[in-house]
């Protein structure tokens, strides 16, 4: 785990302790060292402030999958393709070939 990194962006954080994109950056950091439990709260934190930061949905459910979450991990792409639709064509093309995959599995 880069703690280094994580000070920064928890330093960040502090500064500005709404910005979506610094606690992406910390829960991928978390999922990176390992602790899938700390990065789950960083996602949560994001789906319940910005459920519009479309980024969120396909690590989020991607998270669930290694959790063997798996319905939630269907909910969270089904829910990513609702609030990308017409808005963010790459993540929505991400979360169709992951819906996809989870559900052809």
């Amino acid at each position: 785990m880069n703690t280094k990194r994580i000070e920064q962006l928890n330093s960040f954080l502090k500064q500005n302790p709404g910005d979506s994109f610094v606690k992406f950056a910390l829960a991928l950091e978390y999922i990176n060292g390992g602790d899938n439990d700390k990065a789950l709260e960083y996602f949560k934190d994001i789906l319940r402030h910005d459920p519009d930061y479309t980024g969120l949905y396909y690590h989020l459910g991607k998270l669930y999958e290694k959790l063997n979450m798996l319905e939630e991990a269907e909910e969270t792409y089904k829910e990513g393709l609702w609030r990308t639709s017409g808005k963010d064509v790459h993540a929505h093309r991400e979360l169709e070939e992951a819906i996809n995959q989870l559900t052809i599995e």
